[in-house]
C-alpha cells in the first residue's frame, strides 16, 4: 500500500483534521528454514516479507479509540478508559490487547486515536498476519506518544498479547521477525535467548515465491502437542547418556546416530533426528548465504522439507504436491513447506526468468491434483516495522 493512497483512504473514512496523520508499516514473515526447532533449543531463520500491514492513525480531541480495516467489515469506537472490559472476538482484540499491555508497562495513551488498518497478508496463510497487526500497532502508538521504540521489547510485548490476551500459544519468532527484519537479510535467531544476527540474503536474479495451499490447518494444534511430547520423551532417553543435555538441538548428528540403539522405536528416533539435523541445516544455510551460494541453500531447503515429511511427519498431501510441482520447474533451486505444517504455505527460491512458468504450471498442476486453487505471492525480503515517510 502506497503512503499517499493510504492517506486518501484515511481522510475519506475519518475526514480532515489539523492533527498530523502518520503512517506505519509492519511486514509479514516467512521462515526460510528451521522448522519445529524453536521449542527444541535450536535456531530459526526467518525473514521479513515485502508486504504486510499498514496503519494510518491520527490523534483525536477526546478519549475515544476508533478502529477500522480496509479488509474486514467490523469497526468499533471504544472509550479508551473502558478498553478490555470484554473481548470482542473480532480482529480488534489484537490492537486492543496491545494498548492494554502498553498501559501495564507504564505507557498510558494521552488521548484517543482514529486508526485505519490495511492488510496485504491473507488470514490463515501462516505468514504472520496477526504478529504484523500487533507489532505495527505497538510501534505506531509508542511513536505517536513520543516513547522509545525498542523493537526487541515490542516483539516481546506483542507475543504476550497473543498468548495472554488473544489466547493463542505462539512462540516469539513471528513477532521478532516482523519487528526486527531488515531488507535483503534473514535473521538467525535463538528463540530462548533472543540472541540474533542479521545474515545477508542476496538473491540476485532469484525470487521467493510463497505458495498458499489454501488447506485448512485443522491438525496443527493436536499434532503440535504430540510432537512436543515426543521430543520430550526422546530427550529423556538421551539424558541417560548425557545427563546435562538441555535440548535436543544441542546434540550433534553423529552423537544421535551413535545412540540410535537406545530408542525403543523408530518414531522417537526419527523425531530427534529431524531436530538435530534441521538445526545443523540452519547453520549450514548461514554459511551458504554468507558465501553467496544460493544453489547450496536451495539444496538445504529441499532436505528440510523431505525431513519434515518423512521424519517429523508434519507435511500433508497438499504441501507435498506444491513442493513436488515446484521442483519440476527448471530454475527452482529449492522448495519446502514453511510453518507448523498440515497446510499453510510453501516457500520456493526461483529464478526470475522462470517465475511466470512457475505460477502457470505449478498453479495448474496443483489444482488438477488436489482440486484446490492455490495462491502465489512473488516477493523479496523487506524491512521490519517502520514509519512510512515519503514512501510511494
Amino acid at each position: 500500500m502506497k503512503k499517499q493512497e493510504m492517506e486518501q483512504l484515511f481522510i475519506s473514512k475519518y475526514g480532515e483534521s489539523a492533527e498530523p496523520l502518520r503512517i506505519f508499516n509492519a511486514p509479514g514473515r516467512v521462515n526460510l528454514i528451521g522448522e519445529h526447532i524453536d521449542y527444541n533449543g535450536g535456531y530459526v531463520f526467518p525473514a521479513a516479507l515485502e508486504f504486510g500491514t499498514t496503519l494510518a492513525l491520527r490523534k483525536r480531541a477526546d478519549r475515544k479509540m476508533s478502529f477500522a480495516s480496509m479488509n474486514l467489515p467490523y469497526t468499533a469506537e471504544l472509550d479508551l478508559d473502558q478498553l478490555g472490559k470484554e473481548k470482542s472476538g473480532e480482529w480488534i482484540d489484537y490492537p486492543v490487547g496491545i494498548i492494554l499491555e502498553l498501559e501495564k508497562l507504564g505507557t498510558r495513551l494521552s488521548g484517543g486515536y482514529d486508526l485505519l488498518f490495511q492488510g496485504e497478508i491473507p488470514n490463515g496463510s501462516g505468514l504472520s498476519s496477526s504478529a504484523s497487526l500487533e507489532v505495527v500497532t505497538a510501534y505506531a502508538l509508542l511513536s505517536m506518544e513520543g516513547k522509545e521504540t525498542d523493537t526487541v521489547e515490542i516483539a516481546r510485548l506483542s507475543q504476550r498479547v497473543e498468548n495472554g490476551y488473544v489466547g493463542v500459544n505462539s512462540g516469539i519468532m513471528d513477532q521478532f521477525a516482523v519487528a526486527n527484519g531488515a531488507k535483503d537479510h534473514a535473521i538467525l535467531l535463538m528463540c530462548d535467548t533472543l540472541e540474533y544476527k542479521l545474515v545477508p540474503f542476496r538473491t540476485g536474479a532469484y525470487k521467493l515465491i510463497i505458495s498458499n495451499t489454501k488447506k485448512r490447518r485443522g491438525l496443527v494444534d493436536s499434532k503440535y502437542n504430540e510432537r512436543r511430547s515426543q521430543c520430550d520423551a526422546a530427550l529423556e532417553i538421551l539424558r541417560k547418556r548425557e545427563p546435562g543435555l538441555e535440548y535436543l538441538a544441542h546434540l550433534q548428528p553423529e552423537q544421535l546416530n551413535e545412540w540410535r540403539g537406545d530408542f525403543p522405536d523408530e518414531v522417537l528416533f526419527n523425531r530427534a533426528k529431524h531436530v538435530v539435523e534441521e538445526n545443523a541445516r540452519v547453520l549450514k544455510s548461514v554459511d551458504a548465504l554468507t558465501a553467496n551460494d544460493l544453489k547450496a541453500f536451495g539444496e538445504l531447503m529441499n532436505a528440510s522439507h523431505d525431513s519434515l515429511r518423512d521424519l517429523y511427519e508434519v507435511s500433508c498431501l497438499e504441501l507435498d504436491v506444491m513442493v513436488e510441482e515446484a521442483r519440476k520447474i527448471e530454475g527452482t533451486l529449492g522448495a519446502r513447506m514453511t510453518g507448523a505444517g498440515f497446510g499453510g504455505c510453501t516457500v520456493s527460491l526461483v529464478h526470475e526468468d522462470a517465475v511466470d512458468r512457475f505460477l502457470a504450471e505449478v498453479g495448474k498442476a496443483y489444482q488438477e491434483r488436489t482440486g484446490i486453487e492455490g495462491e502465489f505471492y512473488v516477493c523479496g525480503v523487506g524491512d521490519g516495522v517502520h514509519e512510512m515517510k515519503g514512501e510511494n
